[in-house]
């Protein structure tokens, strides 16, 4: 029986299959990203500018709006305002958890007050809270940041925060506003500035030890407060410079400072008000230099929260004990005493009284020139000496009359 003639183009078919294949997977991969794309809800906050002017226990208004821009409805959604140290709030509804938050990842320390809306919100219509959350500027409150953040899945809890708490306050909800109002972004950072100072002060030290010694210098940089500071972008980074007296060496810098020609120039750790850093250095004292002295100071970036500057640098001074200018060990400052090694007997040394002593060579007599006396006594007692003994071998010479060598 003979075989079945396969079709000529056998492998253009099976090329053409794979293909239409390949086109219905890609077209069932596309078709549900796209219809995602034309009927997803696009949510985003706003209504909130800049906050100018406050001052420490004024009140404000946080007038937020929700709107959607997707194609479709959303029917729970979940505002988030978080404010920075300086900032609280005034009250918080009953719809709305609140945390206090530690600083972590670059982040400051803030409060969170996240608020659940248990009702649509349809595309194209712009919402606001029927009365607006309120804030207040404590004390402390500078250089602060509100931010806003809208979604439609509960954010949950921060871990590093404290365990949510829900407000007493009665509950908000969204109500429709005005058209125009709407944000452009999930999240908005909105700066909030209060009048208030903030008095950065540094403190010197005064150290003392001897040429040779190692001493520990401790200087300090304190945010004397009311406010705490908090860089904003752009902002120049305070630093502190510490400059060592002259005649000593740095052995051991303090931690966040490096080396700047014969100044550190150091960092710190927190702005916060009644923050203080302390610098601990350890030094030797190579040599006395009259009148040596260093200084502590801080940078000279703009600070126009901090008017004053009287205590913005601080003086490190070094006394030297013994020592030469010099800083030479075993000086003399009593008048011509010999020194060690000269040859004189001995070492010289200023007593309590301002008499000179000469250890081992001079009892504590307060007299320098008894020593010469006694030499020049003694000299003159062997020279007698010796002019008895040549006078007696002489006579005894003559009375034996001439000798004669023996033969």
């Amino acid at each position: 029986m003979p075989k079945p003639k396969l079709p000529h183009n056998r492998h253009a078919s099976r090329a053409a299959v794979a293909a239409l294949g390949a086109a219905g997977l890609i077209a069932l991969a596309t078709a549900p990203a796209a219809f995602a794309e034309e009927t997803a809800p696009e949510l985003v906050v706003g209504g909130v500018e800049p906050i100018d002017g406050v001052k420490p226990g004024d009140v404000f208004d946080v007038p937020a709006t929700v709107a959607n821009k997707g194609a479709s409805a959303v029917e729970k959604v979940w505002v988030s305002y978080s404010v920075t140290r300086g900032l609280d709030f005034a009250e918080v509804p009953s719809n709305c958890q609140v945390q206090h938050v530690r600083p972590y990842d670059e982040m400051p320390e803030r409060r969170t007050a996240v608020c659940a809306f248990d009702q649509a919100v349809e595309p194209g219509v712009v919402y606001t809270p029927d009365r607006p959350l309120r804030v207040t500027a404590l004390d402390r409150s500078l250089n602060e940041e509100l931010r806003l953040r809208v979604g439609d899945v509960d954010p949950g809890a921060d871990d590093n925060g404290t365990p949510p708490v829900a407000g007493t306050a009665p509950a908000m909800r969204l109500v429709e506003a005005q058209s125009g109002g709407e944000g452009s972004a999930r999240v908005v950072d909105v700066p909030v500035t209060s009048v208030n100072t903030a008095d950065y002060q540094v403190t010197g030290a005064a150290l003392k030890g001897s040429v040779g010694d190692t001493v520990t210098m401790k200087v300090t940089f304190t945010n004397a407060g009311p406010a705490w500071v908090m860089p904003r972008k752009g902002d120049r980074v305070v630093s502190v410079r510490v400059t060592p007296p002259a005649g000593t060496s740095v052995v051991k810098r303090a931690p966040f400072c490096r080396a700047r020609g014969k100044a550190y120039v150091c960092g710190m750790r927190s702005l916060n008000e009644g923050s203080q850093e302390t610098y601990t250095f350890e030094l030797k004292i190579d040599k006395r230099v009259a009148d040596a002295k260093g200084s502590v100071a801080l940078s000279t970036e703009p600070r126009p929260f901090d008017p004053d500057k009287t205590n913005d640098q601080a003086d490190i001074t070094l006394d030297v004990i013994g020592g030469g200018p010099t800083g030479s060990a075993g000086s003399s400052t009593g008048g011509s005493g010999g020194s060690a090694g000269s040859g004189s007997g001995g070492t010289s040394s200023t007593g309590d009284d301002g008499t000179t002593t000469h250890g081992g060579t001079l009892a504590d007599t307060g007299s320098p020139t008894l020593p010469v006396a006694t030499t020049a006594a003694a000299a003159v007692a062997t020279g007698a000496g010796m002019l008895v003994v040549t006078r007696r071998r002489r006579a005894q010479s003559l009375s034996r009359g001439p000798s004669h060598p023996t033969r």
